[in-house]
């Protein structure tokens, strides 16, 4: 008899795990899309609006994802992960924070999902149990995926 293995978020590879839970949200249709999906820009360093029309769901992936790797976390905190150097043309390229609408946008979302919450004590954000339950439901099945495993 077979024992069965435990599969976190941990266990997955991140790129297979955030677009498998992008596509999640996507088809659930929970996550409120907003009007300026289309025409914002992520971070003032950058030039262009995002390619993928879906980075939304994939930007709040990310997030989840690494609110479950390490709680506590605030908005400054994620500012800095998804910012990158400005090109000044001929100057030294400097490094700018990203905006904090955005992931202040997608961490509500997570939060009305449940995914997440406020930390009371630490501070910044923590996973909830519901969440914890989902998103590793999502690695089992990226995992099974991955080694050709059949539920």
């Amino acid at each position: 008899m077979a024992t069965m293995q435990s599969v976190t978020v941990k266990d997955v590879a991140p790129q297979d795990f955030i677009a498998h839970y992008a596509k999640f949200l996507k088809r659930t249709g929970r996550v409120h899309v907003p009007r300026w999906v289309d025409i914002v820009k992520t971070a003032t360093h950058k030039e262009l609006p995002p390619i993928n029309p879906d980075w939304l769901y994939v930007r709040i992936a990310v997030l989840a994802r690494k609110v479950y790797l390490r709680h506590g976390d605030g908005v400054e905190c994620y500012r800095k992960v998804f910012g990158g150097n400005r090109r000044d043309g001929v100057r030294p390229n400097h490094f700018h924070i990203a905006n904090g609408g955005l992931i202040r946008y997608a961490l509500k979302q997570l939060t009305a999902l449940k995914v997440i919450e406020t930390d009371a004590v630490k501070g910044g954000r923590r996973i909830t149990s519901t969440g914890r339950r989902d998103l590793d439901r999502i690695a089992k099945q990226v995992y099974n995926l991955k080694h050709g495993i059949k539920n």
